[in-house]
């Protein structure tokens, strides 16, 4: 049987993930390696100690890759990496072994923007449930270190919209979370702790911005949530909770809850509901704007159940895509189905491919 699959291999953050995906975009096997323990001690990723659990992590994750599809090298017809955006020294792991691998099986080297492959994750997934999406499409990619309001007026064309111009959606999660004492990732304890709290119970302003009105900025809800923390006497709950990390890196939620005060609850919801008001608000402009048959949310913030309650199509006014929580996060999936449309094309990359920390999508 000729060669059918692509690996795909992803390492732009802290997570060391590697796929192999059919012609059929079949998805082979997503095998991931996670650096959350090794950086929730120090409240947020390290680069450099990124770099160092990628270089450990990459070839036992590649060959788990391999196993999980049944697969050996002769089943691969091109390797495909991320080349951007992202930690460059993460980035560079990835992209040079992805190198070595083309060098050696003589295959294709196709490099991937991280942003097209969240948003492939999407249509991906659509399309396994023979429910290809129509174009133009809107996409919001929304994560810790990105969020950016896409056009797709077609396959494979990227148009920006809007994005953030300060914290990303996902980064304002996890430092109002570091601040209140519930530790890193804490956007996703948010997350399940917002149901129990009055989001009209602290008013936050909304950003107030000039120029593009699809541009996103979090910077001033983060600096109300400090000031609101600032003015109460919270230093004893921040202990407890900074205690109970230590005790049990992975509380439960009745355990956050335990330690939480209903005014802290009441703060928390109404965070929440800023920041996906914010996001749906300009999601429902750019529908509108672009005349768009289908919007698609894609990133870690995706996996956001806030965020998922409120993008309903009657509110946005199409059909809005999630992809499901195991490919919101980063995964190696979305960059091998990325790759396909461009070595079914035949634009393949040369050894000369850099890695670049602020790549744009468009």
């Amino acid at each position: 049987m000729p060669p059918n699959c692509i690996l795909g291999i992803e390492t732009s953050c802290d997570e060391t993930a590697a796929a192999m995906v059919a012609a059929d975009r079949t998805i082979l096997s997503s095998a991931i390696a996670s650096q959350m323990d090794t950086h929730a001690q120090y409240g947020g990723v390290v680069p450099e100690l990124a770099s160092r659990e990628h270089l450990r992590a990459i070839v036992p994750v590649v060959r788990e890759s391999m196993v999980l599809a049944g697969a050996g090298w002769e089943s691969i017809c091109a390797v495909a990496a991320t080349v951007g955006p992202g930690l460059v020294g993460s980035l560079l792991v990835g992209l040079t072994y992805a190198k070595s691998i083309s060098i050696v099986r003589g295959i294709p080297l196709i490099g991937v923007n991280h942003l097209e492959g969240h948003i492939q994750a999407v249509l991906l997934e659509a399309r396994m449930a023979r429910a290809p999406l129509d174009f133009p499409i809107v996409a919001l990619v929304a994560s810790g270190g990105h969020t950016h309001l896409f056009a797709m007026p077609n396959a494979g064309h990227y148009d920006l919209l809007g994005k953030t111009r300060d914290d990303a959606a996902g980064e304002a999660y996890d430092k109002v979370a570091k601040l209140l004492g519930f530790g890193y990732p804490g956007g996703p304890v948010l997350d399940a702790l917002a149901p129990f709290g009055d989001a009209d119970a602290l008013p936050l302003t909304r950003a107030k911005m000039k120029g593009n009105a699809l541009d996103f900025s979090f910077s001033g809800v983060k600096t109300a949530m400090l000031r609101w923390v600032q003015s109460k006497q919270l230093e004893g709950e921040i202990v407890a909770r900074r205690a109970l990390v230590k005790l049990h890196p992975r509380p439960t939620l009745e355990q956050w809850l335990s330690v939480t005060p209903q005014t802290t609850l009441d703060a928390v919801a109404s965070f929440q509901q800023l920041v996906v008001e914010e996001l749906m608000k300009r999601l429902k402009e750019a529908v509108h704007e672009c005349g768009a048959r289908a919007a698609v949310v894609a990133g870690g913030v995706a996996c956001n159940a806030g965020l998922r309650r409120a993008a309903t199509s009657s509110l946005v006014g199409c059909p809005v895509w999630f992809t499901t929580p195991g490919f919101s996060t980063d995964n190696a999936a979305m960059i091998a189905a990325a790759a396909w449309p461009r070595f079914e094309r035949g634009e393949w990359d040369d050894l000369g491919l850099r890695a670049q920390a602020n790549l744009r999508l468009a």
